[in-house]
């Protein structure tokens, strides 16, 4: 039965922000967004085929990721699509974030078509449309870009007074999960899942020595240390307790 589809155009709300989503050449899309945890629809696909043909390298598990980008995640921006149907239309926004969780780009994209896979893609195709082509800066002024002095707090002591063990990278479990330690800079490291394109979490050093602030994948903040050369964060539980959570070195 042939099926007639009524196309609506979107409306592309673009918001930008300091950093141009054009100054990157990576842009990671994960292997399921939250929003279509239970069908995909096949949007990740079609998010990646977009953005190629925005002339953008798109990246998913970290352990593909090129040396670059492994050594500093910042040259890395994230994209979402995230559902914002009504019962009259398939709406979907791409979200283009940087690794400090900053929205460089927003754009919607509508469709009347009703079945939930070609609506939902047409959406999406509509509000690829408004990301614009890549046109990267050199890898300096990215780096430098994606690090904003009021984000960090620097420490008063000399980043070569830290243990040696404490600035290497490595491999560490907590007996569940795997996770590889990065350092991006003296003031900041991550703990990244291979099968994930979002770190596990984000350590930035805090006023106090070995006190890190810690944001997790989920969004949620709290703290971590090193203790007796293991990487300790408390982990916040939905009671509102924290449970120490250990990663030793592999």
């Amino acid at each position: 039965m042939k099926k007639i589809s009524i196309l609506t155009l979107m409306l592309a709300l673009t918001t930008v922000f300091g950093q141009k989503v054009s100054d990157y050449k990576y842009i990671s899309v994960p292997e399921r967004f939250k929003d279509f945890d239970k069908d995909s629809y096949g949007l990740e696909a079609a998010t990646i085929k977009g953005l190629s043909n925005k002339k953008y390298i798109v990246l998913q598990g970290i352990k593909d990721w090129p040396a670059d980008a492994r050594e500093n995640p910042c040259y890395v921006l994230n994209a979402n699509v995230l559902d914002n149907s009504n019962f009259l239309k398939n709406r979907v926004m791409i979200e283009i974030k940087d690794c400090n969780e900053k929205t460089l780009f927003s754009s919607k994209g509508s469709s009347n078509i009703k079945d939930f896979k070609e609506g939902f893609q047409d959406a999406l195709k509509q509000a690829v449309i408004a990301v614009p082509v890549s046109n990267p800066l050199s890898t300096l002024q990215i780096t430098k870009a994606e690090s904003p002095q009021e984000q960090v707090v620097k420490k008063s002591e000399e980043a070569s007074s830290a243990p040696v063990s404490e600035n290497k990278s490595g491999k560490y479990t907590n007996g569940k999960l795997s996770l590889q330690k990065i350092q991006v800079d003296n003031n900041q490291f991550i703990l990244a899942d291979s099968g994930s394109s979002v770190p596990f979490a984000v350590f930035k050093t805090s006023s106090k020595k070995d006190i890190f602030r810690v944001k997790l994948a989920d969004g949620s903040y709290t703290i971590g240390y090193f203790e007796n050369g293991n990487i300790v964060i408390d982990m916040p539980q939905s009671n509102g307790d924290f449970t120490k959570e250990v990663f030793s070195a592999k």
